[in-house]
């Protein structure tokens, strides 16, 4: 699902804190203003995501203009957009670095031959697991 909500960035010394007004818990930093736009945006796709599997009730956006009236001098309002759905899919594909011992001698052929550790592990692994293939474009 599309969602539209305004962060509330504050400078705080050296870093910006970001919090959205419509969804209390929503919080997050950034080193620089670009930081903290971007982990704004990681912050709200996360947050929402959480809302929506618990079935949490999310509000409508509160508009710029009534946002707005309450800013202090070192506040600003930046729009974040979010698709839930680009979140999710990306959170289901989310690789995670796994330990594996091999023996030496293995590992040693592998890198003359140029072997792709991880990709060799994944196949064997959709082999044993039958999972079939995963084709390049999917």
């Amino acid at each position: 699902m599309k969602y539209h909500f305004y962060a509330l960035i504050e400078k705080e010394d050296k870093f910006y804190n970001v919090s959205f007004p419509d969804l209390p818990g929503a919080n997050t930093f950034g080193e620089n203003i670009e930081d903290a736009i971007d982990m704004a945006s990681d912050a709200l796709g996360g947050h929402l995501l959480v809302m929506e599997d618990d079935h949490d009730y999310i509000p409508n956006p509160t508009n710029y203009h009534d946002l707005a009236r309450n800013l202090k001098s070192q506040q600003q309002l930046q729009l974040v957009k979010v698709d839930t759905n680009i979140v999710r899919l990306r959170e289901e594909n989310k690789t995670v670095n796994k330990m594996v011992t091999l023996p030496k001698y293995m590992v040693e052929l592998g890198k003359k031959k140029k072997i792709n550790f991880s990709q060799t592990l994944q196949r064997a692994l959709r082999k044993e697991l039958e999972l079939g293939e995963v084709h390049k474009e999917d």
